[in-house]
């Protein structure tokens, strides 16, 4: 018997018949399944409403866009638990399986016919000015990003990479992104496409006021350190979710995590392919 958790959309109507059918093929099976008591509610499956926490189960079916598979890494927090991901999404870089082969995966998942794919996640903390210590820390499978709270305005930000300065830009703002992330704002940033396989961090500065402007890609064994000076205020968002305020002096720091994500694969799953089908490129 495995414990499977279920994390859906809360939004798309079709997530709800998809998150019941789960469960019914499930249980047919001898499985036991649950969802966070918030996703519960909010589909209408009462029945399904657990406070377990779900670093608990053996199996994490994500029903929904990119969008719910970070809500999902987030709730796991680390924990070594295989994602399932179906596709509800648009751009969907995430998310392997489409609605109507659901319960085809689960059971070619339970057979064994399936592989599992491991991506690098960011280890991001802040240390407030004054201070040794971390007052918060969170991890991110996409990025983590430096925003100015006013618009109209620049940020100073202070770069270091492992303890020595590197420089200071004056943007919009800073995205420290794994090679995961690298298709998602950083991208917009006009950052480089970095395969998922490899272990490194993306440094993409955001509308910056001076003529270097690249982005860097750094080891996995180096730490970014990224201050704010000046006294205009920054918010730190993590994977989409804002996490913090800061101040002149306070610190992100970033570096890989010791734990990563793992995604369920079905057959051979090539990054150029899928980047190629989701941007519509054409052939020369």
């Amino acid at each position: 018997m495995t414990d499977v958790v279920i994390v859906a959309h809360q939004e798309r109507r079709e997530a709800s018949a998809l998150a019941r059918a789960a469960v019914t093929w499930l249980e047919s099976h001898g499985h036991r399944a649950f969802m966070p008591r918030t996703d519960a509610v909010e589909l209408g499956l009462d029945d399904l409403a657990s406070d377990r926490p779900v670093a608990e189960a053996q199996l994490a079916l994500c029903i929904g866009g990119d969008g719910t598979v970070l809500r999902m890494v987030d709730l796991l927090d680390g924990a070594p638990v295989p994602i399932m991901a179906v596709n509800l999404g648009m751009l969907a870089y995430l998310t392997e399986v489409e609605p109507p082969a659901m319960t085809a995966a689960l059971q070619r998942y339970f057979s064994g016919d399936c592989s599992v794919e491991h991506r690098m996640l960011l280890q991001v903390e802040v240390v407030r000015s004054g201070s040794q210590e971390a007052s918060g820390s969170w991890r991110a499978l996409n990025e983590a990003v430096l925003e100015k709270e006013e618009s109209g305005h620049t940020v100073r930000l202070l770069v270091n990479i492992d303890d020595a300065p590197f420089m200071s830009y004056a943007a919009d703002g800073m995205i420290i992104a794994t090679p995961t992330g690298s298709t998602a704002y950083s991208l917009s940033a006009r950052g480089p496409v970095i395969s998922p396989q490899h272990r490194a961090m993306l440094l993409t500065p955001v509308s910056p006021h001076q003529l270097f402007d690249r982005s860097l890609v750094l080891s996995p064994d180096e730490t970014v350190e990224i201050e704010v000076a000046g006294h205009r205020g920054v918010v730190l968002t993590v994977d989409g979710s804002s996490v913090a305020s800061l101040a002149a002096g306070d610190v992100v720091r970033c570096r890989p995590a010791v734990e990563d994500a793992q995604f369920v694969c079905f057959g051979r799953r090539r990054f150029h392919q899928v980047l190629r089908a989701k941007f519509g490129l054409a052939d020369r």
